[in-house]
């Protein structure tokens, strides 16, 4: 009998495209299958998450002086916590879960079962990232840099709000075709290292370039909202007044095409591409 200990090896060459679509493949069929109770709180989780990473983002890029290109850099790379967080923590992302459509398209699972995910993951997203938004106003953090930072809060969202449907319409589509193509990285890893350096890349180029993420939205139109609004128990109403331009209508205005644009960059531009190319075939 040989005593001789075996010794571990680790592979660290990535898994080969068409071995991801057959990995993310399996992974939508088990998303699409979750309990809903579980896929919920995962998908508050995931609001939470984003809203950190849109936190982080915002103190970054707060009179940062370093120019435009390298603060919008910065910012990016700041914001890639949210989408660290999501993979590495375990969270439910609606942008992310776009891919579930290769199983779909797969015939793997069903089309009740690809909304019914969505459905669940994006309200549950709203809920984490707009409780978060509220915490953090009531935290009082936007006082920082003796208000500064609020200020750049409010800025973001007016910015946000102020878009034209197509225009917020593609900023989508181009942003979640990072973000669906940063997940798709990650399952070429096997180190959680590995896996954020899939992220920071991609996620910093979406947010550097003016790219719009819906669940990040859901936190930074907020959060603009609140930062410019009274906090005084007298001035309540003034929460259903419009501080600097930025309206329900126009969060619902922006929300609407930025999530539309995101179904079609990650379900589309990465998910059923990706679909054709590796797996089509393989069902004759």
């Amino acid at each position: 009998m040989d005593d001789t200990p075996q010794r571990r090896t680790i592979d660290i060459d990535a898994y080969a495209p068409s071995k991801i679509a057959a990995r993310i493949e399996t992974v939508g069929v088990k998303k699409a299958n979750f309990p809903a109770l579980q896929t919920m709180v995962l998908a508050v989780l995931a609001g939470t998450f984003i809203a950190f990473g849109g936190m982080f983002y915002t103190l970054v890029i707060t009179d940062s002086g370093m120019g435009f290109g390298p603060q919008r850099l910065l910012g990016g790379v700041a914001f890639s916590l949210g989408l660290i967080l999501v993979v590495i923590a375990g969270a439910e992302l609606f942008t992310g879960n776009n891919l579930i459509v290769v199983a779909w398209a797969d015939k793997k699972i069903s089309s009740h079962q690809l909304i019914r995910n969505w459905l669940l993951v994006y309200i549950g997203n709203f809920i984490g990232a707009g409780t978060t938004a509220v915490i953090v106003h009531w935290s009082r953090i936007f006082s920082l840099g003796d208000g500064a930072l609020g200020q750049t809060a409010q800025a973001i969202a007016q910015g946000k709000v102020q878009l034209p449907f197509m225009e917020a319409f593609l900023r989508g589509v181009l942003c979640n075709t990072l973000v669906c193509l940063a997940v798709w990285l990650c399952f070429a890893a096997h180190t959680v290292s590995g896996k954020i350096l899939a992220i920071i890349f991609p996620v910093s180029a979406f947010v550097a370039l003016g790219f719009e993420h819906s669940v990040a939205n859901m936190y930074l139109i907020p959060i603009g909202y609140l930062a410019g609004a009274e906090t005084s128990v007298s001035g309540l109403m003034s929460y259903f007044t419009a501080p600097n331009s930025i309206t329900l209508s126009g969060f619902i205005g922006n929300l609407v095409p930025v999530t539309l644009g995101n179904i079609v960059g990650g379900s589309v531009f990465v998910a059923l591409v990706y679909w054709i190319v590796y797996l089509r075939d393989t069902d004759s």
